[in-house]
């Protein structure tokens, strides 16, 4: 096989393993947030909560007590579920003491005076659903791991009403005396905080509207409960959330620089075709004189023109030879390898690395006068791609 068309078969060769590799580039696979989030098995995502507070029970008379004396206490227990990283619902139990005035005086519910009023109270069990929004993963986005989130909620229950009454110095407690039983509903912010995965301390500030309490005129009449609760929750199982998974397809490469490196190597080819053909028709020599090799070379790693610490001792001796031999000129040529890089990139590493050695060999006494720094923009041995580090480096030769 000619010379020729084993180098052109190369330069084939190094071109289409470069557009290889850049058709090669693999499809990346990530979360895609901004499409929703993934709905998790029945089972994750459940949590159970108790919490306990105090309400202020806004009814007209007791605005004549002192405010201290309008709390009572409440406690509640809820079990919900998560349905997404924004909706869910719990339902739950709770108890609520509500205290009032009243001017009636049968003893059912009363406890003290005050003023022209009687005292009173009453417990109220019930149940309630809720709907629950989380306004943090709404608004900022979900993200795992965050400590706090606003979470708004409201819903409706059922109440049972409890009233203590003393006969004979024991005291029962009667049900349905001067309130019925009836639906309740309520609105409030749960400011929830995440101690870790599973577990979260919150403070819960509601609403609720009393309807079961009837006045004088057996009227019902709807008063407002202010509570406020401090709980703790306890989430189970699986507690974040996964976006669907979608693919990442690259970008098409540019390829105007392969293009301009196949020019290349075609003009490389065509120098080295007329080159083969000059000597071929060259007419044989009887005597071949052996050229002179190189006094020193300085070989450097890819895309560096550092002169080690090795080279660098050396090049120590090699500045004490051309000290000792004043009158001769040595070639210091600086070479890069065309199978790497731009041109660009090559033509400034062959200059940094001959001056790099011009540099070092003047600190050891070298007079400038005696060295002629050049650079070759061809391939030092030019063996192929697989010889390419025998390509980067600086050559130091007599003239």
């Amino acid at each position: 096989m000619k010379k020729s068309t084993i180098l052109s078969l190369m330069a084939a060769l190094f071109i289409g393993q470069g557009a290889m590799a850049q058709s090669s580039q693999e499809i990346t696979y990530v979360e895609a947030p901004e499409q929703g989030y993934l709905f998790n098995k029945f089972s994750d995502n459940w949590f159970i909560s108790v919490e306990g507070g105090v309400n202020y029970y806004l009814d007209v008379n007791n605005e004549k007590r002192d405010f201290l004396d309008r709390f009572s206490p409440n406690a509640g227990i809820w079990v919900g579920k998560w349905f997404s990283p924004i909706l869910g619902a719990r339902v739950g139990g709770n108890f609520t003491q509500l205290k009032s005035l009243s001017k009636g005086n049968n003893g059912i519910g009363f406890y003290g005076t005050f003023e022209e009023y009687n005292k009173y109270h009453r417990n109220e069990f019930g149940f309630a659903i809720d709907g629950l929004l989380n306004l943090t993963n709404w608004w900022c986005g979900y993200r795992p791991g965050r400590c706090y989130n606003g979470i708004l909620y409201g819903g409706a229950g059922y109440n049972w009403s409890y009233y203590p009454q003393t006969v004979n110095g024991k005291t029962e407690w009667k049900h349905g005396v001067y309130s019925d039983d009836a639906l309740t509903a309520h609105v409030g912010l749960i400011n929830n905080f995440n101690l870790n995965k599973h577990i979260a301390l919150y403070i819960d500030l509601r609403a609720a509207l009393i309807t079961n309490e009837r006045e004088a005129a057996f009227v019902h009449n709807t008063k407002i409960d202010p509570q406020a609760y401090i709980g703790l929750t306890y989430n189970f199982n699986r507690t974040d959330w996964s976006a669907p998974i979608v693919p990442v397809i690259p970008e098409i490469p540019d390829c105007s620089e392969l293009e301009a490196r196949l020019q290349a190597a075609n003009g490389r080819i065509a120098d080295l075709e007329a080159q083969l053909r000059d000597c071929l028709n060259r007419p044989v020599q009887t005597v071949v004189e052996k050229e002179e090799g190189p006094l020193c070379t300085i070989y450097y790693t890819i895309g560096s023109s550092k002169i080690s610490r090795v080279d660098q001792k050396v090049l120590g001796a090699v500045a004490e030879v051309m000290k000792s031999n004043p009158g001769t000129t040595y070639e210091v040529c600086g070479w890069a390898d065309n199978y790497t890089g731009t041109d660009a990139i090559n033509t400034r590493l062959r200059e940094a690395r001959a001056k790099g050695v011009e540099k070092v060999l003047v600190k050891n006494g070298v007079s400038a006068a005696q060295l002629n720094v050049t650079t070759n923009n061809a391939n030092l041995n030019d063996m192929g791609e697989k010889f390419v580090s025998l390509d980067r480096a600086v050559t130091i030769k007599k003239k």
